[in-house]
């Protein structure tokens, strides 16, 4: 199988690196500052501002947010309230949050490369080495490196459909815990790892994890409010997070995991205030110190927070450190730095750390939004707050960030070292660019739509009608017609610029007939695809790939991106009978290749005999994106208007069979799920429970002009994409599946949801109730059969 390799991954960085390079050169240099600005008190002022908005729009009720630089707290405001009932009480600067998942960098993290520096632990070496049960079911070559990264292959979370409770289940179900993906080829943000780095941190020290904490960071520290399981006398302090079984949560850990461990977890569990928390910052950015004490050495500190992704696993647009999330420094231009220099991390309940070092700044935002419905949002208020502070310490260069953080230097070198000329072309630029030599003296037809474009703007109809050589004798349009804007049937008619009758392979027929084909030596394919199975003009593709092999004409495929890259595959594999036009061949619902590569497996495996050329892209890498590749995005059809929407269409599509909308008819197709029988804080709930990777979850109340519920009031959730690596969408539209069906089984038409889905056996899996994590695991065996199929026909 043709994998990204360690060579390819550093040519995926130094591509990604060297267009956001040439954004910064393209800048005056004046234009960067030499050095960060300082903050003020008063540059940071309009933080009250967004807080009170986001309060007055019902996404949070309060909050703390202090801002600190170097030895410095800038800012330190506590706004709103704290809880709402029985009685209000005032938010406090002192009060004490369940810090969720910050437990992972704050407490796990550090204590692990405490246990590295006194030689107690390797990160290199296997878990199984301190923990040997661990080795069980597959795990005996995951590292303590891979659990750090997310990259060890496990599940999301331990299985919390059935009843089980205390730490010692939790163990055992963690050492019986079999890996969704081989260790270190796949990105899961997985709580599962960090709850075994507990229980080495237990082994190895021979201390339970919230004493060490204890003994070794917080209390040296002098974070007095930090800890596990706060005591009752800190109760009216405390922030609290939910209702749970009628009863206000406080003081007790919000992350069911956890909370069935007892409070005490890797992933979860920790309460601290903003205070405390403003210490653990500065220590971070001391090289590890506090005064005269010293809680990690600065290599340690320097490891956690660069890139320590697997080669070739990730894609350097979401890099991870050990522990830590990783992004470009806090300054005004962050959105075109390579994703390093700061670091970070965000917890369930509305919580956030983020330091920065080359600016010597922190942020810290505590807010409860879990609290009181479960239906809170603190994302806005994260991204505003930064990039309010972003905006107020100016620009940067990747030179000066270099200088304040050498040990970015051999990242940031590689993508100095490479031309700075990476720019994909697609198949349509490679053959305009060769003066379409392969089609001179050919009568030519040509399938295309409006993402039939060279990268200067040349529509392939333009370009054909003109080129010296050949003859363009017929024009046909898939799906959606020839400008993508048609969201029904359509009708042939007449091409405006050539004047030549276009046909349509969306209309009376879906395949090109012996009339249309008539005189013809070749025919074009050049459609940009969505990298969904179901997508149709993948099938398309294939019908006219038929018809031209019986008639003996050739087939030339202009090779595009697959959007959402070629570096995965998820879902369930087709089964072969439902063979339709929304499904040609037996793929997963995301199969990783491009349509030239799609046409080369048509063509082998269902014996098509086409005299198939495919015109390779140059310049491009699998793991590439569409918005890394430097091409203009242009929707494929009308309700895939941004790669957003592309990004959730393999999963949220999955569901439209039945009785649901998702957004059709509205201005965000496939970012919303509703119909008027929904109950959008119920399914809300359900959903914040599954802990998705990569999404999160708003009610939501739409009306769509089109589609199913035209003109009907519909009630139900928005989909925010957080993390495009992090999400397996087909997984997204499976757990949408099991929650429609588990809470409204009378309403929802679940088999109405086959013909996407795709496969009888995960469908009768949902409605027997089983876990979507386990259906998700149940695929992998077939998935990884596909690979080796796939690897076949792989062109990059």
């Amino acid at each position: 199988m043709r994998s990204p390799t360690a060579s390819f991954s550093h040519r995926l960085i130094a591509a990604l690196a060297l267009q956001l390079l040439a954004a910064i050169l393209a800048a005056s240099a004046s234009a960067f500052a030499a050095s960060p600005a300082r903050l003020r008190e008063a540059d940071l002022q309009q933080i009250d501002t967004i807080v009170q908005s986001e309060i007055e729009a019902g996404r949070i009720h309060g909050a703390v947010v202090e801002i600190g630089q170097g030895s410095q707290v800038v800012y330190r405001h506590a706004l709103g309230d704290r809880a709402l009932e029985p009685r209000r009480v005032a938010m406090t600067p002192d009060t004490i949050f369940d810090l969720a998942s910050l437990t992972k960098p704050v407490a796990t993290t550090v204590a692990i490369m405490q246990l590295r520096e006194r030689g107690s632990i390797d990160l290199d070496a296997p878990v199984a080495t301190y923990w040997p049960a661990f080795a069980r079911n597959g795990k005996e070559r995951i590292t303590i490196r891979q659990l750090m990264t997310h990259y060890s292959g496990l599940a999301p979370d331990l299985d919390l459909r059935r009843k089980w409770t205390g730490y010692s289940t939790a163990m055992k179900m963690t050492a019986d815990a079999k890996p969704l993906h081989p260790p270190g080829t796949h990105y899961e943000y997985s709580d599962i790892n960090f709850e075994a780095l507990g229980e080495v941190v237990r082994r190895v020290a021979k201390l339970p994890l919230n004493d060490y904490c204890r003994i070794n960071i917080f209390t040296p520290l002098g974070m007095a409010d930090t800890g596990f399981c706060p005591p009752a006398r800190e109760l009216n302090r405390i922030a609290p997070t939910a209702f749970a079984d009628g009863k206000l949560r406080i003081g007790e850990v919000h992350d069911p995991t956890a909370a069935r461990m007892g409070g005490l977890a890797g992933h979860a569990g920790l309460f601290s205030t903003a205070d405390d928390l403003a210490i653990f910052a500065r220590m971070m950015l001391d090289d590890g110190r506090a005064g005269a004490v010293t809680i990690l050495s600065a290599r340690s500190i320097d490891e956690m927070t660069i890139p320590q992704s697997p080669v070739g696993a990730g894609d350097a647009s979401r890099l991870r450190g050990l522990g830590w999330d990783l992004g470009a420094p806090l300054c005004a231009n962050r959105e075109q730095l390579l994703p390093v220099g700061s670091y970070g991390h965000f917890g369930f309940t509305g919580t956030m750390l983020w330091i920065d070092p080359v600016s010597s700044t922190y942020a810290i935002i505590l807010t409860n939004r879990t609290y009181p419905s479960g239906a809170g949002d603190a994302g806005p208020l994260r991204r505003e707050i930064l990039a309010l502070i972003s905006d107020r310490l100016g620009t940067l260069s990747e030179d000066r960030i270099v200088e304040c953080r050498p040990c970015l230097n051999s990242f940031c070198a590689l993508a100095k070292r490479t031309s700075v000329h990476t720019m994909v072309l697609t198949g349509a630029d490679v053959l305009a660019g060769d003066g379409f030599a392969q089609l001179k003296g050919t009568r030519v037809g040509l399938i295309t739509n409006q993402t039939g474009v060279t990268h200067a703007g040349t529509g392939d109809i333009e370009a054909l009608s003109h080129a010296r050589g050949l003859t363009l004798r017929a024009i046909f349009s898939p799906e959606h017609g020839l400008h993508g804007d048609v969201d029904e049937r359509v009708a042939p008619g007449a091409e405006p610029v050539t004047g030549l009758h276009f046909f349509s392979l969306y209309g009376e027929t879906r395949r090109p007939s012996a009339a249309m084909l008539d005189g013809l030596d070749a025919v074009v394919f050049d459609v940009q695809d969505s990298g969904a199975r179901f997508y149709t003009y993948i099938t398309t593709m294939a019908y006219a790939m038929e018809e031209a092999a019986r008639r003996g004409i050739d087939f030339y495929v202009l090779d595009r991106p697959n959007p959402i890259s070629c570096a995965v595959v998820q879902g369930p594999i087709m089964d072969a009978d439902l063979k339709s036009f929304t499904g040609y061949f037996p793929l997963p619902t995301r199969h990783g290749m491009t349509v030239g590569e799609l046409a080369e497996m048509f063509n082998g495996e269902n014996h098509i005999g086409a005299r198939l050329h495919v015109i390779k892209m140059r310049g491009y890498g699998r793991s590439q994106w569409f918005d890394q590749t430097g091409l203009r995005w242009t929707p494929p059809s009308p309700n895939l208007r941004t790669l957003t929407e592309a990004t959730l269409y393999p999963g949220v599509a999955m569901i439209e069979g039945a009785n649901v909308s998702v957004g059709r008819g509205t201005d965000t197709p496939f970012e919303l799920v509703g119909a008027p029988w929904i109950g959008s804080a119920l399914l809300l709930s359900y959903l914040d429970q599954r802990k998705i990777p990569g999404v999160r979850f708003q009610t939501a109340d739409f009306t769509p002009s089109a589609d199913i519920y035209a003109g009907r009031s519909c009630h139900g959730v928005r989909i925010s994409l957080d993390d495009r690596l992090a999400l397996d969408s087909p997984a997204l539209g499976i757990e949408l599946i099991a929650a429609l069906h588990h809470l409204d089984m009378n309403d929802f038409k679940i088999d109405a949801t086959l013909s996407m889905v795709g496969s009888r056996r995960t469908l009768e899996q949902i409605k027997s109730g089983a876990d979507p994590k386990q259906i998700v695991a149940d695929w992998q065996p077939e998935l990884q059969n596909f690979r080796i199929l796939r690897a076949r026909y792989l062109l990059y």
